[in-house]
C-alpha cells in the first residue's frame, strides 16, 4: 500500500491573481499542501478561495468586460503574441513545475506538455484572423461575432498547461474576460502562466485566477449571476454537477469530459508497429489522458499474436524518477488516485480477466511515490467494469472481435465518445469504420491530432469543441444584422 504524503513544512504560499495584482484570500485561512507525487513530499502550499474571493474575481472580470470587448482583434492579437514571448521565456520553468507537481517525466514535460502551450497559442493566433471576423450574410445582412462575456474556466491536473491555454487564449482573442480556476493539485504551472499574462500587459481584470476546491467554491463559481459561460475539463461526474449548477441561469457550457477510447486492430494492420504505438499511447502520461486508447479491440484471427506483442511492449515499459530525462513513466498524481487505480485493477482480476502483466500494489523498487505497475488484461469482454469505466492509469484491456461490424458495435458500446483509433492497411476500410465510430476524434494508424483540428467528444465525453477556430467559436455570440448593406 502506498504510504501517506509527508507533511513537511513549506515556504511557498501560492496566491490569487485578481484585477492585475497578486493577492491573498480576503478571509479564508485554508491552505493546501502541493505534493510531489514521486517523493510524496509537500514542496509548496496553495491558498484556497471562499465565496468572497469568487465575488472579487468575478466582479473584476465583469467590470473589465465592456472595455476589453471593445478592443480590436488586432489589439488582442498583439497582446497574445506578447504572452507567447513571455511563455517562451519561462518554458523551462513551466516544464520543471509540471514535473514536480504532477510527476510527468522531464522529457515529456518539456517536449510534449509544455510545448502544447506554444503550439496551441500559435494555432489560435492563426485561426483568429479569420474565425473572429464579421462577414456578410444574405442579400443585405451582416453576421457579427461578439464575445460571450464573463467566462469561468476550470481546468484539470493531467495536462495542466495544455488545458489552460486552450481556454484562456481563445477567450482572450474573442474579447471575453475570465476567471481561471486551475486544479489545486497543479497550481505551480498555473502560477507561471499567470505571470506570462501579467508580463504581456493584458489589462487589469481581463484575466483573473483563483485557487480552490470544487467542493468549497465550485457551485458558487459556476452559478454566479455575473458569469455568462463555463468551460470545464474534467470528470464526467463533475461535469454533470457543473452543468446542473450553470443551468439555473442558462449559461453557455463547454465541457471536455471522460473517455474510454477503443483502438481497433484489424488483422491486416502492420501489427508490430501498431500494437507498439497503441501500447505507448495508452501508457503515455502514466495513462492519465482522457483520450488514451485504453481498449484494444483485436480481430480474433490475430488475437494471440497481438496479445503477445502487447505483453512484450508493456513489459518493456520502464518506471523512473520524473526528474530524469527519458521515455520512462512517472507516478500517478496523488494518493487518492493511486488507490482508485489499484481498486480497478483488482476489479479486473476479480471479474476473471487474464492478468498478462502488472497488477496491484507498488512496483518493486518504487515503494515511495504513487507508482502503478503498467498493467495489461487479456480475455476481456466489453461488459466488464474495466472495459466500461475510465481507469485513468497505465492499464490496457484486450478485447477480441470477429468482424468489422462487431468491432464497430463494441467500440461504440460505451457511455463515452471522445477518441477512437483504427489500425489497418486498407484505407477504404479505415475510412468506412472511422465514419461509423461515435467519437469526436478518430486516429487512423495512430496519426497525431494536429493543433488546427477540433477536440471534444460525443455522449458523456462532453459537448462543444476546443482547439483553434473551433475553440474560438465557443467564446462567441453570433448576431445577425438585417439591412446592414
Amino acid at each position: 500500500m502506498s504510504p501517506s504524503p509527508k507533511k513537511n513544512s513549506t515556504t511557498t504560499n501560492l496566491l490569487f491573481y485578481i484585477n492585475g495584482q497578486w493577492c491573498k484570500p480576503q478571509t479564508s485561512t485554508q491552505v493546501l499542501p502541493v505534493i510531489n507525487p514521486a517523493t510524496q513530499n509537500a514542496f509548496a502550499s496553495v491558498c484556497l478561495a471562499n465565496n468572497m474571493d469568487v465575488d472579487a474575481a468575478v466582479n473584476s472580470a465583469a467590470k473589465a468586460f465592456d472595455r476589453w470587448s471593445q478592443t480590436t482583434l488586432q489589439q488582442r492579437i498583439v497582446m497574445v503574441e506578447a504572452f507567447l514571448v513571455a511563455y517562451e521565456k519561462r518554458y523551462q520553468a513551466i516544464a520543471n513545475a509540471i514535473t514536480q507537481e504532477m510527476g510527468a517525466p522531464a522529457s515529456m514535460s518539456y517536449d510534449i506538455q509544455t510545448e502544447t502551450g506554444v503550439g496551441h497559442t500559435q494555432a489560435h493566433l492563426v485561426a483568429a484572423r479569420e474565425a473572429l471576423l464579421d462577414e456578410p450574410i444574405g442579400d443585405h445582412g451582416q453576421l457579427v461575432k461578439e464575445p460571450i462575456g464573463v467566462c469561468v474556466l476550470i481546468t484539470p491536473w493531467n495536462w495542466p498547461v495544455n488545458q489552460i491555454v486552450c481556454k484562456v487564449i481563445p477567450a482572450l482573442l474573442a474579447g471575453c474576460t475570465m476567471v481561471l480556476k486551475p486544479s489545486e493539485l497543479t497550481p505551480m504551472s498555473a502560477q507561471l502562466f499567470a505571470q506570462c499574462v501579467h508580463e504581456a500587459g493584458i489589462p487589469s481584470g481581463v484575466f483573473n485566477m483563483i485557487h480552490g476546491t470544487g467542493a468549497d467554491i465550485g457551485d458558487y463559481l459556476t452559478s454566479h449571476p455575473l458569469v455568462d459561460m463555463v468551460s470545464f475539463t474534467g470528470s464526467t461526474r463533475a461535469g454533470v454537477a457543473i452543468a446542473k449548477s450553470a443551468a439555473t441561469s442558462v449559461k453557455r457550457m463547454s465541457q471536455e469530459l471522460g473517455g474510454k477510447s477503443a483502438n481497433i486492430i484489424f488483422a491486416d494492420a502492420n501489427l508490430a508497429e501498431q500494437v507498439e504505438l497503441g501500447v505507448q499511447a495508452c501508457m503515455l502520461n502514466s495513462g492519465q489522458s482522457c483520450d488514451a486508447p485504453t481498449r484494444m479491440l483485436i480481430e480474433a484471427s490475430v488475437y494471440d499474436q497481438v496479445a503477445e506483442l502487447a505483453r512484450a511492449s508493456v513489459n518493456n515499459i520502464a518506471l523512473g524518477d520524473p526528474q530524469r530525462q527519458g521515455d520512462h513513466l512517472g507516478p500517478v498524481i496523488s494518493q487518492a488516485h493511486w488507490h482508485k487505480v489499484q481498486a480497478l485493477i483488482q476489479v479486473g482480476i476479480d471479474e476473471g480477466a487474464t492478468l498478462l502483466s502488472g497488477g496491484v500494489n507498488n512496483p518493486l523498487g518504487f515503494e515511495q511515490g504513487y507508482y502503478v505497475k503498467p498493467t495489461l488484461f487479456g480475455d476481456v469482454n466489453n461488459e466488464m467494469a474495466i472495459a466500461q469505466e475510465e481507469i485513468f492509469g497505465p492499464v490496457l484491456v484486450l478485447i477480441p472481435f470477429k468482424d468489422e461490424a462487431q468491432a464497430i458495435t463494441i467500440a461504440n458500446d460505451s457511455p463515452y465518445g471522445l477518441g477512437a483509433y483504427v489500425s489497418t492497411q486498407d484505407m477504404a476500410k479505415a475510412h468506412r469504420v472511422a465514419r461509423r465510430l461515435r467519437a469526436g476524434t478518430v486516429h487512423i494508424n495512430m496519426a497525431d491530432l494536429e493543433y488546427c483540428m477540433p477536440f471534444g467528444g460525443y455522449k458523456q465525453s462532453g459537448n462543444g469543441r476546443e482547439y483553434a477556430a473551433f475553440g474560438l467559436h465557443e467564446f462567441q455570440e453570433v448576431k445577425a444584422i438585417a439591412g446592414y448593406r
